[in-house]
């Protein structure tokens, strides 16, 4: 995967070496933070397109994230998109656990998905939620799942 930031800048080392020196230079200010980790997804002709963000809280003092982009032109129900984007965040989550363990660091990972009923997203919630608590993650659905359904929405 390839990461920048919001600004656009690029981010050239491996996203585990950047993570990490985000926590040290971060916590070294006297941030306490928090991780949380989203994916949301559009289609657009043919295509669709994924965001995977992960967002960074410093307590009480604002935040920012790390975006990554990516297409298919695999065609999906709507279920098969929802799950593929928890997949997404999961695989990032996995990679970065150890790491935010090490230095304290709380992680959630954020599914774009409603918990409403009359929504179509909730068909894919049960499985959605049992992939991210059967890893261990903290797990957040809509409305408080804003690092999918605010942030990577804005980028994907």
């Amino acid at each position: 995967m390839k990461w920048r930031k919001l600004s656009g800048q690029r981010i050239e080392q491996p996203i585990l070496e950047a993570v990490e020196e985000t926590i040290i230079r971060e916590t070294s200010k006297g941030y306490r933070l928090k991780v949380c980790i989203g994916s949301d997804s559009q289609v657009r002709g043919g295509v669709i397109e994924f965001a995977t963000v992960i967002v960074f809280l410093r307590e009480q003092k604002g935040g920012f994230m790390y975006i990554s982009n990516s297409r298919t032109e695999q065609k999906m129900s709507l279920k098969e998109r929802m799950i593929t984007e928890v997949a997404k965040s999961v695989e990032v989550a996995y990679a970065l656990c150890n790491l935010l363990d090490r230095y304290g660091v709380e992680l959630e990972v954020h599914a774009d998905i409603n918990t409403d009923p009359t929504f179509r997203s909730n068909a894919a919630l049960r499985e959605a939620m049992g992939y991210i608590l059967s890893m261990g993650f903290v797990f957040k659905a809509k409305p408080d799942a804003f690092a999918s359904s605010s942030c990577a929405d804005k980028v994907v």
